[in-house]
């Protein structure tokens, strides 16, 4: 970022104090953070909270998620520089922004015509490439990019959406919030030849993830 930045300090605590104390270590990840401007994927309105350690409302009920749950995710999924990733959820674009430093390709879905448009014009300001934003139910995945060396999801569903297990590759990760609408468990799936293997990452609170394969509307399952 430009020295004129005013939010670099900021930044920098961030990645410090929320993140870097609390556990994540992965270099690439915290390079990722230390460079994504954060404060031009939440609205106007939010930008001086932009790196405080919280979610923040982008819109339509959706949020931006906490950093340190951006951070956490992204180094679960133990990304390589060749590797093809499906984000479940653009939101603002800020964790897809944090995907396209560390892997090839980035296919995210957004379920929300209107959020999908803001986070095409927020990787536009922020100089962000290498994001393809597919509207469309999420749950379902993305069958013409499959398959995935890692999936992310950052909407809460009862289970795991089966087909998001089908498009991983041999060897894949996936990381996902699982449970009520209230709060969730975070869970880490690694896809072997015969069998998925389940590690727990410790509790979340995320939206709900709306679709054929997740929650089908504002109140019912």
């Amino acid at each position: 970022m430009a020295e004129t930045d005013p939010y670099r300090n900021g930044r920098e605590e961030m990645v410090e104090f929320q993140i870097r104390a609390r556990g994540v270590r992965d270099k690439r990840v915290l390079a990722a953070m230390r460079k994504v401007p954060r404060h031009l994927f939440v609205p106007k309105d939010w930008e001086r909270a932009a790196y405080e350690d919280r979610p923040l409302p982008i819109g339509e009920g959706q949020t931006i998620s906490q950093p340190y749950i951006v951070a956490v995710m992204t180094e679960q999924l133990d990304l390589s520089p060749e590797d093809r990733v499906l984000e479940i959820g653009t939101g603002s674009g800020y964790q897809a922004a944090i995907l396209a430093e560390l892997a090839g390709t980035v296919i995210s879905i957004e379920r929300l015509p209107d959020i999908a448009d803001r986070a095409r014009q927020n990787f536009a300001r922020a100089g962000v490439t290498g994001v393809k934003v597919v509207v469309g139910d999420g749950t379902e995945g993305y069958p013409p990019e499959a398959p995935y060396d890692a999936i992310i999801v950052t909407a809460a569903s009862p289970t795991i959406p089966e087909p998001l297990v089908e498009q991983l590759a041999e060897g894949g990760r996936l990381i996902a919030p699982v449970g009520p609408r209230e709060c969730q468990d975070l869970v880490k799936l690694v896809k072997h030849e015969s069998r998925v293997e389940t590690i727990p990452l410790g509790g979340v609170c995320f939206v709900p993830l709306i679709g054929q394969f997740g929650w089908r509307g504002e109140e019912g399952p």
